[in-house]
C-alpha cells in the first residue's frame, strides 16, 4: 500500500468513525482536506486548499494595472490556507497587500446550480475575480464569506480565480494578539460549493432539556419566490419534521419534541446528527447536514450554599479551564491538520480540565467540532481592536460578534461568549493623554452585552473579561489575577469577602453584581513576578494556587494561563511546539500527577507548601475537603499519610505511615475537616508528607502532599554521625567556598552562594581540610557527595545584555528568547541540556559523570522555599542530581597535610556548564561533603 493510499484510507476511516465520511473529503496531497464545517456542510463541494500562485502588492497597484485580468504573472507559490508570513505558507511576510491565483474547473454535473467560492476566514479585506470578472468583496478577518460565481462559470472548463487581500493595519481593525504571528490573508479552508437557487443560509438549534424539546430556526439565502417545503430528519432518533415556508418569507421557527433526550455531557458528549432538505412542488432542493447537542447552560447555587455556579444540565460544574491562545508556531492562526486540532482538545481532557477559553480569536470550526465530540467546554472570545472605541472600531467589533454567534450557534461545547477582554480597545484618551473608560463607552458595552443575549439567549455572556475591576453588566463576575503562590490566600480571602449580590466589587460606574457566578478567568504566575516570569517552573505556584482555590468554594472555578506556550508567555502546560513539560510531581509522590490538582475530590493541606518546623515536632496538619461532584453520599473514607525524610547525608528514608479514620464524603461539600497529626523525625532535613484519600473500598480518590524543612541552622561543617550501626565523619563545605574557579562563559552565584554557577567549560576547585583528629588508617572508605546539574547560560545572565529591550511582552513581535526575561529559568522538558563533569581529587581523576540536564520543576523544593518574597525569582525550582563517588584509598593515602583538593571540571567533550547546590537550594538538603566511613 503506497503512502498516498494509506493517507486516503486513514482520512476515510476517520470520517467513518466520527460521522463525517464523504468521499470528496479524502483529497490527499492538500492540507486540511476535511470539510471545514461539520456543523453545516453540503455534499457538493471541492476543497481548494493547496498550492496557489502568489504575488505581493506592496504599492497597491494590482487592481490599477490589471492583475485581476491576468496582466501580471505571479512569481511565488503559497500553500493555502496558511497565512502569508507563516512557515507553512511557504512565503515571507513582505507586504500588507497580496494576490492569490489558481485554476479551477467546476464539474459539469453542477449545471443548473448556483456556484459559490467560500472562504472560511481571511484577514482583512478580500476581493475575488473569476476570469477577470469581479465576484465580490468582504471586510472582516475571522468569519466565513462567499462569492457567487454563477454568472461567470463555464462548466467543465478551466478558469482563473484571483483573490486580492488587503491587510493594511488600522487601529480599528480586530487585530487581537497577532503579534504572535500575523494571520495575513487567507487562513481557513477555501472551497467551491454547489447550491440550489433557494438555499439555507443558517440553521440554529436551541435545546430545552427541561421540556424535552428543541427550537429550530432556519433561514433562507433569500425570500422564497414561492412556497418552500422544509424537511428535518434527526438521524438515529427516528425524529422527522416537515414545515412550510410561505412565499416571501426567509425564516422559519418551530419546536420539535425530543423525548428521552440523550443529553450532551462532558462524560458522554452525544451529538444528534441532522439533515435539512428543501423542496418546491416536490422537486428536491438544498440539503445541509449538521448536528446539535441536547444540553442546558444556566446558573444554579452550589448545593447547600447560596454560591452561584455555572450549571450544565441543571447541575453545578466547577470550571477548570485553560486559556488557549490557539496559535501554532508554524501556521499562526492555522493548525497544520485536523488531527492536530483534535489533539489540542484531547490534551485538555487528559490534563483533567473541563474547558478552554479560545482567546481573542474566532476559532476554526473543526476545532470546535472536536470540543463538541470529545466533551470540552469552550468560552469564546470576540477579537479586540487596539485603538480607541470610535465608530469604525465599534462597527468592526459588532459585525464580527454577530457573525461569530451566527456561525457557531450549534456548538454545544460553547457555554459563554466574551465580548471584550481586559477593556482592550475600550479606553479613550482624556485631555492629559490618560486612558479612561468613559461612561458612554460603558453604556455601549452594556448594549453589546444585551445584543449578544438577544442573539443567543441559551448561553452566558460576559461584557468584559475584567482585569481592571470594571464590569458593567455580565452573567459571570470574572476577574484576572497573576500572583506569586504566597499571595494567593490573602487575595482569595478578600475576593470571597467582597463578592456578593449587590456588591460593587469588580464593577464600574455604580453598577452592581447580580446573582452571578464569580470565577477567575485568567490566573497563574506568568505575569505575577516583576517583568513576568519568562520560561520558569510553574508547578510550585500552581500547586499552592490550586490548594487555595479549592479552599474557597465561593469561587466557582478558575482559568489557568495557559494551554500552551506562546511567543511571550512560557507557562503553558506544554511547549509552543506542544512537546511536554515535566512537572516532577510523580517523582515526589508516585501516585500523584497533574490530574490530582484537578480532581473532583480534593484534599488541600492548609499550610505553606514548605513549612519550617523543628525536628521532632508534633504537627497538626489542617485539611480542607472539596467535593465538586454529585456522585457521593456520606461515603466513609480514610486518610493515609506517609512521611519521607531526605536527611543531611542525602539519604531518602520512609519514617512513618499512618491511617486516619472517621471521615466521610458527600456531594458538593467544601469544608475544613479533622487535621492529621504527624511526628517529625528527630533530625534536620527535608520531609515530604504524602496524603492519600481513599473511600471505604480502598479506592484512591485523591493524592496530595506538603513539605517541611526541619531546622533552620546550618549543618555542621565537621560532624560525627552514627547511622545503621556504622560510624561516619562528615566534612561539609558550602558551594561558594571554592578556592578557584575559571569558566569560559561566566561564573556567578545565586542568593549569596546558596547555589554557584559556571557556564561553558571550566572548573570549580575546593580545598577540603581533613579533621586533624581523624586517623586515616581508621577509614574504611571515603566518598564525595554533591548535588549538581548542568548550567545553561541564559540571555539574562550574559554580561551587558538588556533583559527587556527586544521583548514586547504583550504583542509578541517575533521569536523571542524567554531566557532574556529577568526571572526565567527553563522548566524541565524533553529537550535536554547535558554536561560532562570530571571529578579530580589531588590531581587524580576519580570519576566522570554525565549531568543529563539543567532541570527546574516541582522537585526543586528547596530552591522554591528559599525564594525571597520580593516579586522576583532567583532560579526558582532548579535542582541537580545526587552524585556519590568513592574516593580511592590510594588517593586518600596521598593526601598531603590532610588536605583534599577537589576539582569539578567541564571540558569540550560536553560543555554544558556546572551548577552546585547547597543545603538550602535544589532537591536535597545537603552541602557538598566528604564522608569518611570509619
Amino acid at each position: 500500500m503506497t503512502s498516498a493510499v494509506k493517507k486516503l484510507f486513514i482520512i476515510i476511516l476517520i470520517g467513518a468513525i466520527y460521522g463525517t465520511a464523504d468521499p470528496i473529503l479524502a483529497q490527499p496531497g492538500i492540507p486540511l482536506p476535511e470539510h471545514p464545517r461539520p456543523d453545516f456542510h453540503r455534499k457538493n463541494w471541492i476543497n481548494l486548499n493547496g498550492t496557489w500562485n502568489f504575488e505581493n502588492d506592496k504599492q497597491n497597484q494590482g487592481e490599477r494595472t490589471g492583475w485581476a485580468e491576468g496582466k501580471k504573472v505571479f512569481t511565488q507559490k503559497i500553500t493555502v490556507p496558511f497565512p502569508w508570513g507563516s512557515k507553512l505558507s511557504g512565503v515571507k511576510n513582505e507586504a500588507d497587500i497580496a494576490w492569490y491565483e489558481r485554476t479551477i474547473k467546476v464539474p459539469t454535473e453542477w449545471k443548473g446550480k448556483d456556484i459559490f467560492l467560500v472562504v472560511g476566514a481571511s484577514d482583512w479585506i478580500t476581493t475575488g475575480w473569476l476570469d477577470g470578472k469581479k465576484s465580490g468583496s468582504f471586510r472582516g478577518g475571522y468569519t466565513p464569506f462567499e462569492f457567487n460565481l454563477t454568472g461567470s462559470v463555464k462548466f467543465g472548463e478551466e478558469q482563473k480565480v484571483r483573490i486580492k487581500v488587503d491587510d493594511t493595519p488600522h487601529d480599528y481593525k480586530l487585530y487581537g494578539k497577532q503579534g504572535y504571528g500575523d494571520a495575513k490573508g487567507i487562513w481557513q479552508t477555501v472551497y467551491l460549493e454547489a447550491r440550489e437557487p433557494v438555499a439555507l443560509s443558517y440553521v440554529h438549534f436551541s435545546p430545552d432539556i427541561d421540556k424535552q424539546s428543541v427550537t429550530v430556526e432556519a433561514a433562507l439565502s433569500k425570500p422564497a419566490s414561492k412556497g418552500v417545503d422544509l424537511a428535518l430528519n434527526i438521524k438515529g432518533a427516528n425524529i422527522t419534521s416537515k414545515q412550510k415556508i410561505a412565499k416571501g418569507q426567509s425564516k422559519i421557527k418551530f419546536n420539535l419534541a425530543i423525548p428521552n433526550a440523550h443529553l450532551w455531557t462532558l462524560e458522554d458528549p452525544f451529538l444528534y446528527e441532522a439533515t435539512f432538505s428543501l423542496s418546491q412542488k416536490g422537486n428536491p432542493g438544498d440539503e445541509v447536514n449538521t448536528y446539535f447537542g441536547m444540553r442546558k447552560i444556566s446558573v444554579v447555587n452550589l448545593p447547600g450554599t447560596n454560591f452561584p455556579y455555572v450549571a450544565l444540565n441543571n447541575k453545578p460544574i466547577y470550571l477548570q479551564l485553560a486559556l488557549d491562545q490557539a496559535y501554532h508556531p508554524e501556521g499562526f492562526y492555522t493548525f497544520p491538520s485536523d488531527e492536530y486540532m483534535k489533539e489540542e482538545i484531547a490534551l485538555t481532557k487528559r490534563l483533567g480540565l473541563n474547558g478552554q477559553r479560545i482567546h481573542i480569536k474566532v476559532e476554526h470550526p473543526r476545532k470546535l467540532y472536536w470540543a463538541d465530540k470529545l466533551g470540552v467546554l469552550i468560552m469564546a472570545d470576540n477579537p479586540n481592536f487596539w485603538g480607541q472605541p470610535g465608530p469604525e472600531a465599534k462597527n468592526e467589533s459588532e459585525f464580527t460578534l454577530r457573525k461569530m454567534v451566527e456561525r457557531d450557534y450549534n456548538h454545544p461545547s460553547i457555554f459563554s461568549w466574551i465580548t471584550y477582554n481586559e477593556t482592550w480597545g475600550l479606553f479613550s484618551k482624556d485631555k492629559n493623554g490618560k486612558n479612561v473608560y468613559l461612561p458612554e463607552t460603558q453604556e455601549w458595552v452594556r448594549n453589546i452585552y444585551k445584543l449578544t443575549k438577544s442573539l443567543d439567549p441559551t448561553r452566558l455572556v460576559e461584557d468584559n473579561s475584567a482585569c481592571n475591576y470594571d464590569h458593567v453588566e455580565t452573567d459571570i463576575n470574572s476577574w484576572h489575577a497573576y500572583l506569586p503562590g504566597y499571595e494567593w490566600k490573602n487575595f482569595l480571602d478578600n475576593v470571597s469577602k467582597n463578592t456578593f449580590e449587590g456588591s460593587t466589587w469588580n464593577f464600574i460606574g455604580g453598577n452592581k453584581q447580580a446573582h452571578t457566578p464569580m470565577i477567575n478567568s485568567e490566573c497563574g504566575n506568568v505575569w505575577g513576578y516583576e517583568g513576568s516570569t519568562g520560561d520558569v517552573d510553574w508547578t510550585w505556584d500552581y500547586h499552592i494556587m490550586m490548594n487555595e482555590f479549592r479552599s474557597h468554594p465561593k469561587i466557582a472555578g478558575w482559568l489557568y494561563t495557559e494551554h500552551h506556550d506562546v511567543i511571550n508567555e512560557w507557562n503553558g502546560y506544554v511547549r509552543f511546539d506542544r512537546t511536554p513539560k515535566v512537572t516532577g510531581l510523580d517523582s515526589i509522590m508516585p501516585t500523584m500527577s497533574l490530574k490530582d490538582l484537578h480532581s473532583a475530590v480534593y484534599i488541600a493541606p492548609q499550610l505553606n507548601l514548605c513549612a519550617t518546623v523543628n525536628p521532632g515536632a508534633n504537627v497538626d496538619v489542617p485539611l480542607w475537603l472539596s467535593v465538586m461532584s454529585g456522585d457521593f453520599k456520606n461515603v466513609p473514607a480514610t486518610i493515609e499519610t506517609e512521611t519521607i525524610l531526605f536527611d543531611r547525608m542525602g539519604n531518602k528514608r520512609t519514617m512513618e505511615k499512618n491511617t486516619f479514620t472517621g471521615y466521610s464524603i458527600s456531594a458538593w461539600e467544601s469544608k475544613s475537616i479533622k487535621p492529621v497529626k504527624v511526628v517529625m523525625p528527630h533530625e534536620a532535613g527535608l520531609v515530604v508528607l504524602m496524603i492519600r484519600l481513599k473511600d471505604n473500598t480502598g479506592k484512591l480518590l485523591h493524592s496530595n502532599f506538603t513539605t517541611f524543612k526541619l531546622g533552620e541552622s546550618a549543618a555542621p561543617r565537621d560532624e560525627k554521625v552514627l547511622a545503621g550501626g556504622e560510624r561516619y565523619r562528615v566534612v561539609r563545605f558550602s558551594p561558594q567556598s571554592f578556592t578557584s574557579a575559571r569558566w569560559s562563559k561566566k561564573q556567578w552565584n545565586i542568593l549569596n552562594g546558596m547555589k554557584v554557577n559556571g557556564a561553558g567549560t571550566g572548573y570549580f576547585e575546593y580545598t577540603v581540610n581533613i579533621p586533624k583528629d581523624l586517623d586515616l588508617n581508621s577509614v574504611k572508605e571515603a566518598t564525595f557527595k554533591i548535588e549538581a546539574s548542568a548550567k545553561q547560560l541564559l540571555g539574562k545572565d550574559m554580561d551587558k545584555t538588556s533583559n527587556k529591550a527586544d521583548l514586547d511582552f504583550m504583542l509578541g513581535g517575533g521569536d523571542h528568547d524567554p531566557g532574556k526575561n529577568p526571572n526565567s529559568y527553563p522548566m524541565t522538558d524533553i529537550k535536554l541540556y547535558p554536561s560532562k563533569v570530571h571529578i579530580l581529587i589531588n590531581g587524580e581523576e576519580i570519576a566522570a559523570v554525565i549531568l543529563k540536564d539543567d532541570p527546574a520543576d516541582h522537585q526543586g523544593i528547596l530552591s522554591w522555599n528559599s525564594q525571597p518574597k520580593d516579586k522576583k525569582l532567583y532560579e526558582a525550582g532548579s535542582y541537580g542530581y545526587l552524585i556519590n563517588t568513592k574516593i580511592p584509598a590510594t588517593v586518600l593515602a596521598k593526601a598531603k597535610d590532610k588536605k583534599l583538593t577537589i576539582q569539578l571540571k567541564v571540558d569540550e567533550s560536553l560543555p554544558g556548564g556546572l551548577a552546585i547546590y547547597g543545603e538550602n537550594f535544589g532537591r536535597y538538603p545537603i552541602d557538598p561533603m566528604v564522608i569518611f566511613k570509619l
